[in-house]
């Protein structure tokens, strides 16, 4: 079996208007959000075999901090430029090209490509994946390759709102 968690960047700041995308970093509410999922994984037990990240400013950020929260080895986050603004298909490729010695994976990104990536590989057909929320597919199989549409089962879905 193998299992992909879908995880959006948490919040992030537009004060500086003048930052491209790309460049944009965690608001405040952000830099509180993505520790506290970090402890919900770790709370549930949640350890990742390898972290895949956008290299967006926010996403890569993310990513960091909730590596700390279910210690992770920040170091060892793999960055993985294609993961901003991708497809479906772009997201895909970079699944199916997981090395497959990695059973538990954290992938960090964007919508609505997120989303739209959720929907497409399992059961679901969730609308918005919020800032810092994460989707956890299940998928029956040895093989990241095998991984295709409706192949996987969501089986997880929260995000920092659920525990107001």
């Amino acid at each position: 079996m193998k299992t992909l968690y879908l995880i959006r960047h948490a919040k992030s700041s537009w004060d500086d208007i003048t930052l491209h995308d790309f460049d944009r970093p965690l608001n405040e509410r952000g830099k509180k959000n993505a520790p506290f999922m970090g402890k919900v994984l770790n709370t549930l037990g949640i350890q990742p075999d390898i972290i895949v990240s956008s290299t967006a400013k926010r996403s890569i950020t993310s990513a960091k901090k909730i590596a700390e929260e279910v210690e992770y080895d920040k170091s060892k986050i793999k960055e993985e430029p294609r993961i901003y603004e991708a497809s479906v298909k772009t997201l895909l490729q970079i699944v199916n090209a997981l090395d497959d010695k990695h059973k538990v994976v954290f992938m960090f990104g964007h919508n609505p490509g997120f989303t739209e990536f959720t929907n497409y590989l399992s059961d679901a057909n969730l609308v918005n994946i919020p800032t810092c929320g994460v989707a956890r597919i299940d998928f029956d199989t040895k093989h990241w390759a095998e991984v295709s549409r409706s192949t996987g089962h969501l089986s997880y879905f929260d995000f920092p709102k659920n525990h107001l």
